[in-house]
């Protein structure tokens, strides 16, 4: 029993075989149940099974579920509307069995149901209604163009501005059951106005705090990527905001010729890799945070932007250049 415990990669099944094992040193069928948290019938319809079956029998699946209510052509329907629209709950789900095909659910029984066709409860995602996945597709080939292409001196950037409003952002948490946290929300609508810049390679953003994200500011911004960057090409890619178009922008490029704009296409944060690192800099700084003043909170911004390397486990995997790809009926994970 211990070399099958030992060769045993399935959870539950080395479970029964360590109950058995315990029973057989002494332990008493209340004692193994506490352990393994269940109760002792459980444990004495494993030592039968045992008796009976041997090791074997206690290595397979000992439950056998009941019979679906939906057969298979009605539960490939039921799949198919889950897909094309988004149900608020089990309940919601119940009804349209019960219309469609005259069958009765509980929602608990919908529920189990739901989890077994591969369905989980969670939030959809909002995404630019006005996408043109064609573009975002011609935009990652000039991408990766560019990638390939460059020198060892050139640098790429994603760019874009953030207005983080002093306020905390409510965000799920662990809370002992049956009490609510509260949090102390501020009036007014002071806010920062943040302009950085991402660079994939190095894993450094450059960040401006400005009065307004416009020109002034993006120059500001072009002239800090400059000091860090001594040589080579700078690719800025960024939106299509009008300042970029300014006349003020234009006159300094003219200047500075090395910097070369990469426009995204419309409605398509989905491919700007800074969108990320604005949401990961809300989750650490402003979700369930509460401060006092904007001062304090622009302290912590700056300090978490200086101590971003602190951070480069769980932004090695978030801020890897895989882009989604947002199409009018479904998105896929694009190179």
């Amino acid at each position: 029993m211990r070399l099958e415990h030992r060769k045993c990669k399935v959870k539950k099944y080395a479970y029964r075989i360590n109950a058995i094992l315990l029973l057989n040193s002494g332990y008493s069928f209340e004692e193994v149940a506490q352990i393994f948290l269940m109760d002792d019938d459980t444990v004495r319809r494993y030592l039968n099974i045992y008796k009976e079956e041997g090791v074997k029998g206690l290595m397979r699946d000992l439950y056998v579920g009941s019979q679906p209510l939906l057969n298979e052509w009605e539960l490939k329907l039921l799949e198919k509307y889950l897909e094309e629209h988004v149900c608020l709950s089990a309940k919601e789900v119940c009804e349209f069995v019960k219309g469609s095909f005259g069958v009765k659910y509980t929602a608990n029984g919908m529920t189990a149901l739901l989890h077994r066709l591969g369905f989980v409860y969670k939030k959809p995602k909002l995404v630019p209604g006005k996408a043109d996945a064609e573009q975002q597709k011609k935009f990652l080939r000039k991408y990766s163009r560019i990638k390939a292409s460059k020198s060892s001196e050139d640098q790429i950037y994603f760019a874009d501005g953030c207005h983080p409003m002093h306020n905390p952002i409510a965000g799920y948490g662990w809370i002992k059951k049956g009490t609510d946290k509260q949090i102390p929300a501020n009036t007014g609508r002071q806010h920062l106005n943040l302009n950085g810049a991402y660079n994939p390679e190095t894993g450094k953003a450059i960040i401006v705090e400005c009065e307004a994200v416009n020109a002034q500011s993006t120059v500001e911004l072009f002239e800090k990527i400059q000091q860090k960057q001594n040589s080579g090409k700078i690719f800025f890619i960024s939106d299509n905001a009008r300042y970029y178009h300014s006349i003020f922008i234009k006159k300094y490029l003219h200047k500075h010729r090395r910097i070369k704009i990469v426009p995204l296409p419309p409605y398509s944060p989905n491919l700007n890799l800074i969108e990320r690192l604005w949401r990961f800099y809300k989750k650490h700084v402003l979700y369930n945070r509460y401060y006092k003043n904007l001062e304090e909170m622009r302290w912590v911004t700056s300090a978490f932007f200086k101590n971003l390397s602190n951070y480069k486990s769980e932004l090695k995997n978030l801020m890897t250049e895989k882009f989604q790809i947002i199409e009018p009926e479904f998105s896929e994970i694009r190179l």
